[in-house]
């Protein structure tokens, strides 16, 4: 797979306050990458530099293996957190205005503008007035701008913001097919359940600096902490059973489940290593209904991440 984006050591400062601090991120072509961090981490700044809205102190950027130019903006799609539709022109005519800004011709952009508002259910808006819209509608408008002249590389800066539940599963479902088509997609986002359905890398960045970044699956089995979810049927001598599993093994959040028996609880075994564990149950003849390792959210390795390297 070759890559998107390269960003090698770029260093961004606003006179005394450093942005980005010698930040690296390789976006492989044809994939979600979340890109997070805390309010102020730099994250903005990174993407105003991608579109060359502002110029690193240091380091270089490479689109398709090219030094970023500006011929590469027409392959670009932003949707940035602060949307900037004009309130008073009609929603037709400002989207024509748009996509034709994007190298459109009139005829082609009424056509796609054609199949997105019949896409997002959307046709009846065409003579209406951005002020006349809700935030989630007139949001609706914005994605469809944003990626009408089918970019190589789209940025979405927290793309739900505004959405209900239904809208934000429908624009979902969108990104998700723009990436079987193709598209690169860089997702800036505070929602951690979106990273965890959408992304397949993720890069962290605190405080300007890049703390962590990779596989979303390898960065989530690299911080897993041995432990198991464990289901057991004890039809008998239950309480000493229990008694000796606290003494053998390190257990919590024990659940007694009604008078079936059944005891749920979780488990930590060092190194991963499940062979005393097992023979355990097998010599005491005990039924094992569930053993699940538990895997860390994207969330509480980003909070465990954070916290890290606050307190280093």
């Amino acid at each position: 797979m070759s890559d998107i984006l390269q960003v090698e050591k770029v260093s961004k400062r606003f006179g005394g306050h450093a942005a980005l601090t010698q930040v690296s991120l390789t976006i492989p072509e044809n994939c979600i990458y979340g890109l997070l961090g805390p309010n102020g981490a730099g994250k903005t700044t990174l993407i105003r530099i991608i579109n060359q809205i502002t110029h690193p102190d240091e380091g270089k950027v490479y689109f398709q293996g090219q030094p970023l130019a500006p011929e590469h903006i027409s392959h670009i799609g932003y949707l940035p957190e602060e949307r900037g539709l004009y309130k008073s022109m009609k929603v037709g005519e400002q989207a024509l205005y748009l996509a034709q800004l994007k190298g459109l011709s009139k005829k082609e952009a009424k056509i796609r503008l054609d199949y997105w508002f019949k896409r997002l259910d959307i046709g009846d808006w065409w003579n209406k007035k951005i002020q006349e819209l809700s935030k989630g509608m007139a949001q609706k408008i914005q994605f469809i701008v944003t990626v009408l002249h089918k970019p190589k590389l789209l940025i979405f800066d927290e793309p739900f913001s505004g959405f209900d539940p239904i809208n934000a599963n429908k624009i979902k479902d969108e990104i998700l097919a723009l990436k079987e088509q193709g598209t690169s997609i860089i997702f800036s986002t505070h929602r951690m359940e979106s990273v965890e359905e959408l992304c397949d890398h993720i890069a962290l960045i605190h405080k300007s600096e890049k703390i962590l970044d990779g596989k979303l699956s390898e960065v989530k089995n690299a911080y897993k902490n041995n432990k198991y979810r464990i289901e057991l049927h004890l039809s008998d001598r239950s309480d000493a059973v229990i008694h000796e599993l606290r003494a053998l093994f390190e257990i919590s959040d024990e659940i007694v489940i009604d008078d079936t028996r059944n005891h749920t609880f979780t488990l930590r075994l060092p190194n991963g290593d499940t062979t005393d564990f097992l023979r355990y149950l097998h010599q005491n003849g005990i039924h094992l209904k569930t053993f699940q390792e538990i895997i860390p959210s994207t969330n509480e390795i980003f909070i465990k991440t954070i916290n890290q390297k606050m307190h280093a």
